[in-house]
């Protein structure tokens, strides 16, 4: 997929492709995490790909437009579909398509644990923060 579809939309066929590669990232971090670590996971996921060599500004778009796109589709799964599952999900997407990404896992340390999970490339977080403010967060 061309990064063309970032200025003009996806026509319908490009939709439902991209949409049956969302689900089927899903399933295949969900089936991972259940048999082995997150670190694991996280490695599986993003196998066999390569770093392509490309614009920043590119990659960057992109992969804010996937983490998008991403929320928005598995929003709608009756399963676990939280912060961590959409990082997952997203960071597959990028590694296929040569886009460098940082998992990001952070707690806020103050009377009740929140943790969050998020991608960012270049420090630029791709995902819509669903969860509170990154700025109370500790990273880990």
């Amino acid at each position: 997929m061309s990064s063309g579809w970032l200025d003009r939309g996806l026509s319908r066929p490009e939709k439902a492709r991209l949409g049956l590669e969302i689900l089927s990232a899903y399933s295949r971090a969900r089936w991972l995490l259940w048999r082995t670590d997150l670190p694991t996971t996280l490695g599986a996921l993003r196998a066999g790909v390569t770093e392509r060599t490309g614009e920043d500004v590119e990659a960057e778009r992109t992969g804010v437009r996937l983490g998008q796109t991403v929320g928005k589709a598995l929003r709608h799964l009756p399963f676990d579909s939280r912060c961590l599952m959409r990082s997952l999900v997203l960071t597959r997407l990028l590694a296929q398509r040569g886009i460098d990404s940082s998992l990001v896992i952070a707690v806020r340390p103050e009377s009740e644990f929140v943790a969050h999970a998020w991608v960012e490339r270049g420090g630029v977080p791709l995902l819509d923060p669903a969860g509170p403010p990154f700025a109370r967060f500790v990273e880990l």
